[in-house]
């Protein structure tokens, strides 16, 4: 559903998710023990830069910031593991079965000390085969993950493009838009846990594609074992400069129906006052809409405005 707003599209209502879902959209997964969805009439809205969205039954509203809204693309080779990075990031499990992945979309909200963060994570196709799509995911996005399989020559080779890749995209960007935002990257070495032997890419070989930059940083991890997948986060939000505690280690996870914990009323902090960071996966989250990102990349581009003033999303 479009706005007419030119940053990147909020939440949508259940109603219009249900809608979307019934129209064809494969990735939309609802958390366990999330309250079951209601047909709503269609979503109203007072202010036409604005959309709101029911995360619970109960009377619990809450809003982020446009500043605190950030995007994270991951890209790499098929079969290289970038879906099982996001599933340890999101829910902390891991699939055995392999399911092409032809992109994914997912959404989640953070309370940390009282400030409302909203990060939405792209999980692109290993195949691209649409490259104007890829193109525009480098161009919205804001942190990047870069995967490659450490048993896979093939797919380092695909990393040290894509790397190539979002250098100039991002640098073209840059220079039309005089902006002096930092590049946060981190390329991560997958399956460490297969072992030396079956091992194609050396580590001295995969660290000098960060050597120089200290807004990119390189870990071999496993995403089966969850080896060195906190610590990778760790240092990606710390490199762009977010809160520590959007790592996956470092908030507690709250499914849908707490949301309430995230209403800035004491009452509702209290269940959790020992807690000074929390984290809620959108059950509902859609991809924006192609449109709504090309608007958003022309009005960085025309100086409609300023690359982080977003207009906030209010959530309810």
């Amino acid at each position: 559903e479009e706005t007419g707003s030119v940053t990147r599209e909020p939440l949508q209502t259940q109603g219009d998710s249900a809608a979307g879902a019934a129209g064809g959209s494969p990735h939309l997964h609802a958390l366990p023990g999330s309250p079951p969805s209601r047909a709503r009439g269609p979503a109203r809205h007072s202010q036409p830069r604005a959309m709101m969205k029911t995360l619970s039954s109960g009377n619990c509203t809450f809003s982020v910031p446009a500043k605190n809204s950030y995007r994270m693309v991951v890209l790499g080779a098929s079969r290289v593991g970038k879906s099982s990075i996001v599933s340890r990031f999101l829910n902390g499990r891991f699939e055995d079965q392999y399911t092409p992945t032809i992109e994914d979309f997912h959404r989640k909200v953070y309370n940390i000390r009282g400030d409302m963060y909203q990060l939405d994570i792209l999980d692109t196709s290993g195949n691209h085969p649409f490259p104007a799509m890829r193109r525009l995911s480098i161009l919205t996005g804001d942190v990047f993950i870069l995967v490659f399989s450490l048993d896979s020559r093939e797919s380092f080779d695909e990393v040290k493009r894509l790397q190539k890749q979002i250098l100039e995209v991002k640098s073209c960007l840059k220079n039309k838009t005089k902006e002096a935002a930092e590049l946060p990257m981190v390329i991560c070495g997958n399956k460490n846990d297969h072992g030396e032997l079956c091992r194609q890419v050396p580590t001295t070989e995969a660290e000098l594609l960060v050597s120089g930059d200290e807004n990119c940083a390189y870990f071999e991890v496993s995403a089966k074992k969850n080896t060195n997948v906190d610590e990778m986060f760790y240092v990606l939000f710390s490199m762009a400069k977010l809160p520590h505690e959007m790592s996956p280690a470092l908030h507690r996870k709250i499914s849908v129906q707490y949301g309430e914990a995230f209403h800035p009323r004491p009452f509702c902090m209290r269940r959790m006052k020992e807690v000074d960071a929390y984290g809620m996966v959108s059950p509902f989250a859609r991809r924006p809409s192609v449109n709504s990102d090309l608007k958003y990349i022309k009005a960085k581009v025309l100086r409609e405005g300023q690359a982080r003033e977003r207009d906030k999303c209010t959530i309810q």
